[in-house]
């Protein structure tokens, strides 16, 4: 008889797909601290645990924080001893707003650092009126404050749209759909951050690489718990008899910044003078602002979900973007070479952890500060090669990626619309941006070249962008393509981010982003 099965004469039960999960499980700490019963293993949380923690968050991002100087202070006319300022200077001012956006924003664990994303510093720096200055160290003053005037004036793009809410209208529209392509490619689309910056000392770069995927994965199985990330830093000193360029790479002693660095120095406002301004550079940078706005809400996004919290209300995030071009006004005021933007690297610093405490990044915030006050101590730790930072981005940057695609368990992937809005945009994020860089790296400026070159910024740095091109494209074919119809809301999975388009809608947004002191009714969230 058909109906009846062979040995057991029953019918095998159909396989079960995983639930959505709106909280990310299995996090040892989550956003709160203590946590509040959203967490498992909460067992041993104590203050030297959390500054452990704290440092390795530090350790971290000090990657950005060297390296931006490091590529631009040079081109600047400056030596070692203004790329030690600068880097105490950055890293000062990551401190300083990574405590407010833990405090007053939207009090996720997330660093606010460096960003790469402010390109126009480099067309600043190669700007033909700075060519006439003989002495290296007066022109490097002289850009630093071209650089300070046009962070300060861009500033205002962030601060308007996320302290106004505008920008808080605009992420209402954002789908699980549409942010999977943007938080992917926030992640994804800094691969040439990785591996190629490993190979540069292969014999430092994979053995790092190697060692910490064994003791992330592996010892993480076999022990349950959160790991400490105790990734070996190799010195390096052993390079005496190789080319020097290998040397400058593999040895930690080649970077000029321990002898250069003074041993006490507070950063402060207008170190390097009053700031020039310059229309045309201040609307470049103002476009710069925007893509980092772009990139940072996805991130923001990505580490709302290893912190195990809730999907942020819209006003939540504009505010935080409002608190983000207060960064970029305080990187103006002191002087810090570029912007400031989520620090992607400390996103996936979370999921390789399972730590997303806000205290622990506050803990971090205080060594950004004390390191660079103390300018000695902090270069000793500056001065890790360039490709055991690398290793670590090639984890780093995977977790922030395909925590943009863990948010594809709440779409529908058997939808043809889905798929194309997928594939279309992530294809182009990576296509249009490899097109403009190609472009540009061979013929030494990008696609659109006149004679106005913050006119050629403004068309050239948000091409040049993963993440904001396949977030764009995403959000916009998400908004238009058969919008209305209700099975399509479904599709796109709207309806499980509908509880929280306002913050008292879930119950949960109070514990994890009310701020403190009561602030919330001075400015209350919507």
């Amino acid at each position: 008889m058909a109906g009846v099965g062979g040995a057991g004469g029953g019918k095998a039960a159909e396989p079960q797909p995983h639930p959505p999960k709106e909280q990310l499980p299995n996090i040892s700490y989550c956003i709160t601290s203590p946590p509040h019963g959203c967490c498992v293993n909460l067992s041993g949380y104590v203050l030297t645990e959390a500054i452990l923690l704290g440092f390795q968050h530090y350790l971290v991002m000090l990657g950005t924080t060297v390296l931006i100087p490091t590529a631009l202070v040079p081109q600047m006319g400056g030596g070692n001893k203004e790329k030690a300022q600068v880097i105490q200077t950055l890293l000062f001012v990551a401190g300083l707003n990574t405590l407010l956006q833990s405090l007053f924003g939207t009090r996720l664990p997330a660093v606010i650092g460096g960003s790469y994303t402010f390109v126009p510093t480099i067309s600043i720096i190669l700007a033909g009126r700075f060519s006439d200055n003989l002495d290296p160290i007066e022109r490097f003053k002289k850009i630093m404050r071209a650089i300070q005037g046009a962070l300060i004036v861009a500033s205002t793009l962030q601060i308007v749209l996320g302290f106004s809410g505008l920008w808080r209208n605009v992420t209402r529209f954002l789908s699980p759909l549409s942010a999977v392509p943007l938080v992917a490619l926030v992640g994804f689309g800094l691969y040439e951050l990785g591996f190629p910056g490993v190979a540069k000392c292969v014999e430092i770069g994979l053995p790092e690489l190697i060692i910490l995927v064994f003791v992330s994965q592996v010892f993480l199985l076999m022990h349950g718990n959160c790991m400490d990330l105790r990734s070996p830093t190799y010195c390096g000193w052993a390079y005496n008899g190789a080319a020097p360029k290998t040397q400058n790479t593999c040895r930690t002693d080649r970077a000029g910044l321990i002898d250069a660095a003074p041993w006490i120095r507070f950063p402060y406002p207008f170190q390097w003078g009053a700031p020039s301004f310059d229309a045309g550079e201040a609307f470049a940078m103002m476009m710069a602002s925007f893509v980092a706005l772009v990139e940072s809400t996805g991130a923001f996004i990505v580490v709302s979900r290893y912190a195990s919290a809730t999907p942020m209300p819209p006003s939540v995030l504009s505010r935080g973007i409002g608190w983000q071009g207060v960064a970029i006004l305080l990187s103006g005021l002191f002087g810090t070479v570029n912007g400031s933007s989520v620090s992607v690297e400390n996103a996936g610093l979370l999921a390789l952890t399972r730590v997303g405490s806000r205290r622990v990044v506050q803990i971090s915030a205080g060594f950004m500060i004390f390191f660079s006050i103390l300018g000695k101590f902090g270069a000793v730790f500056a001065s890790i090669p360039a490709p055991i930072v690398a290793a670590l981005y090639c984890l780093f940057f995977a977790y922030v990626g395909v925590g943009g695609l863990s948010f594809l368990q709440f779409c529908n992937l058997n939808s043809f619309r889905t798929k194309f809005i997928l594939g279309f945009s992530i294809f182009l994020g990576l296509s249009i941006p490899q097109y403009f860089n190609e472009y540009t790296a061979i013929k030494g400026y990008g696609p659109v070249h006149t004679g106005a070159r913050w006119f050629n910024d403004i068309v050239n740095v948000p091409f040049s962008s993963e993440a904001f091109v396949a977030g764009t494209v995403a959000y916009f074919l998400d908004n238009t393509l058969h919008r209305k119809d209700s099975a399509i809301r479904k599709d796109r999975g709207k309806h499980w981010w509908d509880k929280f388009r306002s913050f008292k809608g879930d119950t949960r947004s109070e514990e994890f982003y009310s701020l403190p002191l009561n602030l919330n009714k001075y400015f209350p969230s919507v």
